[in-house]
C-alpha cells in the first residue's frame, strides 16, 4: 500500500504531516512511502532525508497520490484524492466538506476531534501542538516586551520583574505558565474550569478569577471549556479587568471547542494596560480572546498597547510541531494497524475511530457532520 505525504499549501503552513523518523516506521510495517518534493522544507527537511529514510520523492502532489491507499496531511488539501483513499489531518471538517469527501469516496479522519481519553493521549494532535504553541506564545512575547522578564539587580538599580497573566489553563496556558516561570516572571493565570485552580497553583503561579456554583460545572467530560452564561463572564470580567490593568504581558490561550474563542479582553480592559504593554493571543485562529486582536497582525494601539495576533502558533516551532505531530499520525495507524493485511483496520465501534471518522464508503458517519433529515 502507498502512503502519499502532501506539501502544505495553506499560506503560513510551515508543518509536514510525516518527518524521515516516521517515514523509515511506515517503510518498516511494508508500506510504501511517496513524499511530495518541498514538502519539509519548511520545517528543516530536505528531500534527500526522505530519500534516505526509504520514501520515493515526487515531484508533484499528483506524482505523491498516484495509487496512495492512504494520504497524511496537516489541514485539508486542495489536490483531488484516490478514489477509497484514506485521508489523516487535521482537517477542520464542516458538514459541507464532509459531504464532499463522502462524494469523492474518501474516508476522511479529522484528528482534531479525537476524544480525550487515556488510550488517546500518544496521538492526540491538539494537545502536542497547544504544549508548543504556549511556549512559543510566551517566548514572543518577551521579545515584544521592552524591558525582560527576570528582576535584575544591577549596579545602576533594579529593573522589576514582568508581571505575566496566562487567560486559559489548558495544555497551551500550563506550558505558558511553566515558560514565563522559568523566564522570571511573575505569574498570574485565570481558566473558568474549577480543575485548573489546582493546576494553575502547582506550576507556582497566582489563580486569579470568579467563582461560584455555575463554574463547578464548567468543564465537559472531555476536559474541554463550556460555554457558560453572559452572568458568569460579566462577573468574571470585572475580577479579570482590576487585575489586568496591572499587567506587562497578557497570553490568551481560550478555547471552546468547536466555537468562536470567548473575548475575555475587551477594548476598555486594552485601554487599561500601560504603554509597552503586550498582548499575545494565540486563539487568533478561532477569532481571538481580546477585542483588539487582528488575526495575522500585529497591532498596536493608541495607547501603545502591542497586541500579538498571529495565527498557526505551532507553525511557529515548524521542526518542533512537525516531529510531534508525525508521531501523532504515526501512533493513530499503528493502534490500528492489520498486520497481516499490512493496512489499517479501523473498527466502526472503537471509540477513537467514531471520534475522528467523517467518512467512510461514500457516506457521512460522524453524528456532527450528518446532514440534517
Amino acid at each position: 500500500m502507498r502512503v502519499a505525504v502532501l506539501k502544505e499549501r495553506r499560506s503560513g503552513e510551515t508543518r509536514v504531516a510525516a518527518t524521515p523518523e516516521t517515514v523509515k516506521k511506515y517503510v518498516g510495517l511494508g508500506l510504501e512511502v511517496a513524499v511530495e518534493s518541498g514538502a519539509g522544507l519548511a520545517s528543516g527537511i530536505i528531500d534527500a532525508a526522505y530519500a534516505e529514510a526509504g520514501a520515493t520523492i515526487a515531484a508533484d502532489a499528483a506524482g505523491a497520490l498516484a495509487g496512495a491507499g492512504i494520504v497524511l496531511v496537516v489541514r485539508a488539501p486542495e489536490a483531488e484524492l484516490p478514489r477509497g483513499a484514506l485521508l489523516i489531518g487535521t482537517l477542520g471538517a464542516d458538514a459541507a466538506a464532509a459531504a464532499a469527501y463522502a462524494a469523492a469516496g474518501v474516508d476522511a479522519c479529522s484528528m482534531e476531534l479525537l476524544p480525550r481519553i487515556t488510550r488517546a493521549q500518544s496521538m492526540d494532535v491538539l494537545s502536542s501542538q497547544a504544549n508548543l504553541a504556549g511556549y512559543r506564545a510566551v517566548i514572543e512575547g518577551a521579545g515584544a516586551y521592552d524591558k525582560g522578564f527576570p528582576m535584575m539587580m544591577t549596579a545602576a538599580g533594579t529593573v522589576p520583574a514582568a508581571n505575566v497573566f496566562i487567560m486559559g489553563a489548558g495544555v497551551a496556558g500550563l506550558q505558558a505558565i511553566a515558560t514565563a516561570r522559568r523566564l522570571g516572571g511573575r505569574v498570574s493565570a485565570t481558566d473558568v474550569r474549577p480543575a485548573a485552580k489546582e493546576e494553575i497553583k502547582s506550576l507556582g503561579a497566582t489563580f486569579v478569577g470568579y467563582e461560584d456554583e455555575e463554574s463547578k460545572a464548567a468543564q465537559t467530560a472531555g476536559g474541554y471549556a463550556k460555554q457558560l452564561s453572559a452572568e458568569f463572564y460579566a462577573k468574571q470580567a470585572e475580577v479579570v479587568a482590576a487585575h489586568i490593568a496591572k499587567q506587562d504581558v497578557v497570553v490568551c490561550t481560550a478555547l471552546v471547542q468547536g466555537r468562536k474563542a470567548p473575548t475575555l479582553v475587551t477594548e476598555a480592559m486594552v485601554a487599561s494596560m500601560k504603554p509597552g504593554s503586550v498582548i499575545v493571543d494565540i486563539a487568533a485562529d478561532a477569532g481571538g480572546n481580546c477585542a483588539a486582536t487582528k488575526p495575522g497582525e500585529l497591532v498596536v494601539t493608541a495607547n501603545g498597547v502591542k497586541i500579538l495576533g498571529f495565527t498557526n502558533w505551532p507553525g511557529r516551532l515548524p521542526a518542533a510541531s512537525s516531529a510531534l505531530y508525525a508521531r501523532n499520525l504515526l501512533t493513530f495507524l499503528t493502534t490500528f494497524w492489520d498486520k497481516e493485511a499490512k493496512a489499517p483496520k479501523l473498527p466502526e465501534e472503537d471509540d477513537i475511530v467514531k471520534g475522528v471518522a467523517l467518512t467512510r464508503c461514500g457516506a457521512v458517519v460522524h453524528p456532527l457532520m450528518k446532514p440534517a433529515a
